[in-house]
């Protein structure tokens, strides 16, 4: 094998030309030097750089992406076998491509979602992908549907299960002012102290007679004076004073008391 480097030329182990750093780590089980392991992993680093570019803007900053591909690339290099006949950069592109793909498969889902539907939406999308740059378009659900080989469906249901793989950051500005989701989460509804008051006053308002929680929820929920609940229930202004002044009261006792 070592005219085949010398010469460039081919042999019965393989017909093609070994790279000089894979020919002395040798491959699995091959009790090389590590520098010969670190000399066949700084030969690919192009490689692996190359390849975690391709699935840049899926969510992942490139420097993740390519700490990724190297550790797809040291798969590659421990596993590699010479005698096989396969170029290490063919073995090692497939290693690194697979290796990229798990990530995304297995560490990017902001729900759980069943691996069968994490493979069916990564088909769909890369025949997406594929689609549009040789259409120039938007593919129709059809298309996408044969080239992925699953039902129309199918497809629907995937880009569903996308929506499980790009889920928003609550760092994330939601607006021109760039306020970040998680302040606009966090802000406390004007409503809910009245929530909070309504529960706390349930057991005293239970107590009322109907006659009185009607003139507390049109004075206070409605915000009709005295005069205008008078004239909608059918009783004196000085009548509703006393009945509403009376209905506080128990309200304040029945509140003190718990």
């Amino acid at each position: 094998m070592s005219d085949v480097i010398r010469r460039g030329g081919s042999s019965r182990a393989g017909a093609h030309c070994v790279p000089r750093p894979v020919m002395a780590y040798g491959g699995r089980g091959n009790p090389a030097a590590p520098e010969s392991r670190s000399a066949m992993v700084a030969s690919h680093v192009g490689l692996a750089r190359s390849l975690a570019r391709r699935f840049a803007n899926r969510g992942e900053t490139l420097d993740d992406l390519v700490q990724v591909a190297m550790i797809g690339l040291l798969k590659a290099v421990d596993r590699f076998d010479p005698e096989r006949g396969v170029q290490f950069s063919t073995y090692a592109t497939s290693t690194i491509t697979g290796e990229l793909k798990r990530h995304f498969r297995d560490h990017r889902w902001g729900l759980h979602v069943t691996r069968s539907m994490q493979e069916r939406y990564l088909r769909v999308r890369d025949a997406t992908d594929e689609l549009a740059t040789q259409l120039g378009r938007s593919p129709t659900i059809p298309e996408i549907a044969s080239a992925a080989q699953v039902t129309d469906e199918e497809v629907l249901e995937a880009q569903e299960v996308g929506a499980a793989f790009h889920l928003a950051s609550l760092d994330q500005p939601t607006g021109p002012d760039d306020a970040d989701g998680a302040r606009q989460v966090g802000r406390l509804d004007p409503a809910l102290d009245a929530a909070e008051a309504r529960a706390a006053l349930a057991p005293a308002m239970a107590k009322l007679g109907d006659r009185e929680r009607q003139i507390i929820k049109l004075r206070f929920e409605d915000e009709l004076t005295q005069s205008q609940i008078a004239e909608r229930i059918g009783i004196s202004q000085m009548h509703v004073s006393r009945l509403l002044a009376a209905s506080l009261r128990r309200i304040r006792e029945d509140l003190s008391a718990g």
